[in-house]
């Protein structure tokens, strides 16, 4: 697991970063099937979350999500339907709450990603990533929103001062934007997209036969 999380004691571990965007329910997804994988093949990871825009250009306001999905992948509310009930069903297989309603909505996330940033200097990326995820898809909550992060920030053991200073200043506007563009200039175009040991690229929710194929081989390498 995450350098703020415990690892298995015997086992290897393995460098994952995970490029994803909190808005992207794919995301958690694939992390719950990559944890199951550790389970399966008894390997620790060291995980970093690495910032990705689904939609940059979002407004403030957000949108709804069923009208988003229409609008930016041509689905009928029909198919947008099944689709959410799809993935609610493999969610629910996962331990995941997608709470979708007729309300929900996709918001701007880029300051949820200057919160992470924070988070990462802190020790305490991993949770609050985990909590955001929770607090967009099970509870419904506008993680735009500062007081709304704020209080997930608060949830996971960061200072509420500090995390609203970075917040209101910016402080870490330019460092996100400057991760973002990392990764985008490297072919990143798709999240969850995960690079394991540094090397080996898997984009989208795998499956967990293919993410404990990959950390074995990793595993592997790094033994021999």
């Amino acid at each position: 697991m995450p350098d703020d999380a415990p690892t298995p004691p015997q086992g290897p571990v393995v460098q994952v970063d995970i490029v994803s965007d909190v808005m992207c329910p794919w995301c958690i997804i694939g992390f719950r099937q990559l944890e199951q994988a550790l389970g399966v093949t008894g390997t620790g990871a060291r995980i970093r979350w690495h910032p990705f825009e689904l939609n940059r250009d979002m407004p403030p306001e957000g949108q709804n999500l069923a009208e988003h999905i229409a609008q930016k992948y041509g689905s009928t509310p029909e198919q947008s339907a099944q689709n959410r009930a799809h993935m609610k069903t493999l969610g629910d297989s996962l331990g995941i709450n997608f709470n979708f309603t007729d309300d929900s909505r996709i918001v701007n996330s880029f300051a949820a990603h200057q919160l992470l940033d924070f988070a990462l200097s802190q020790g305490a990326q991993h949770p609050l990533k985990l909590a955001l995820f929770q607090a967009h898809f099970t509870d419904g909550k506008d993680v735009s929103d500062i007081a709304t992060l704020l209080d997930v920030a608060e949830s996971v053991g960061l200072d509420r001062d500090a995390a609203a200073q970075v917040l209101e200043s910016g402080a870490l506007a330019a460092s996100v934007r400057e991760k973002q563009e990392f990764w985008t200039s490297r072919g990143i175009s798709g999240v969850p997209s995960m690079v394991f040991g540094g090397k080996y690229l898997l984009t989208g929710a795998q499956g967990v036969k293919n993410y404990a194929d990959i950390l074995q081989k990793v595993a592997a390498e790094e033994a021999a």
